[in-house]
């Protein structure tokens, strides 16, 4: 588009294609803005790299969708190679065992469950027969309120239910470090517990089970897993995906 003048544009663009530009605009820094909540500064940096989206998959008719859906943990942000992030580890052990799956990352760092709930149209326009959630550590770290963070779940599962109820959710919990105080760190845990109850869903308590707090298995920040660390999550991920599919 050729480039305009600011004090020329309401005069030379016609006021509709005005307003559509602006709604853009709006949307893209509404965008950059969830996604850099909750983030650390390693994070926000990794952010400003120009990076190429979550790639949506063109499957055959017989190939099914595991789409993980969560933020930095899922994305597997600090790892040299995308294919050490437990996704691709997963990918691994479905075509060791001949299984037609193809899992898609759509993992983003710094993802918090309103940026996750505002990302939903785009992401259901693709056949979801698993959809793993991993998201509300961000909001945990940033002390936002518990009642808000089970709301942008639930309408998150409310969403994937109304596209497809044929789809089976994995909710994937999370744990805080307990700096965040006894009572909310005790609370966050358990609203994990009680939606993937209140949903009937299938569960994993805690995603980084035997990996969070291990310096060993965890990158320089001490908060994402290094390439053995996500080996671990992987097989954590597996104990409860792989009786769904493997029917």
């Amino acid at each position: 588009m050729p480039k305009v003048q600011n004090k020329q544009r309401d005069s030379i663009l016609p006021n509709t294609i005005a307003r559509k530009l602006l709604k853009f605009c709006y949307f893209i820094a509404l965008g950059l803005f969830l996604t850099g909540c909750g983030e650390t500064k390693t994070e926000k940096k990794a952010r400003d790299t120009p990076t190429d989206p979550p790639t949506e998959v063109t499957t055959t008719d017989t190939t099914k969708t595991i789409l993980c859906f969560g933020d930095s943990i899922t994305a597997g942000y600090g790892l040299d190679d995308s294919n050490e992030a437990y996704p691709a580890l997963l990918q691994q052990k479905i075509d060791s065992l001949g299984l037609e799956y193809t899992v898609i990352n759509a993992g983003i760092s710094g993802e918090t469950t309103a940026g996750g709930k505002g990302r939903m149209d785009w992401t259901l326009q693709q056949d979801i027969a698993i959809f793993i959630l991993e998201l509300g550590g961000n909001d945990g770290l940033r002390g936002v309120p518990l009642t808000e963070t089970r709301a942008n779940l639930q309408a998150i599962i409310d969403a994937v239910h109304t596209k497809s109820p044929e789809t089976t959710i994995i909710l994937a919990g999370m744990e805080l470090p307990p700096n965040m105080g006894q009572a909310y760190t005790g609370e966050f845990r358990r609203m994990y517990a009680e939606l993937a109850k209140e949903n009937d869903l299938a569960f994993i308590p805690f995603i980084l089970k035997d990996v969070g707090g291990v310096k060993a298995l965890n990158q320089n920040d001490g908060i994402h897993p290094n390439a053995e660390g996500h080996e671990i999550v992987a097989n954590t991920v597996w104990e409860t995906l792989k009786p769904l599919i493997s029917k």
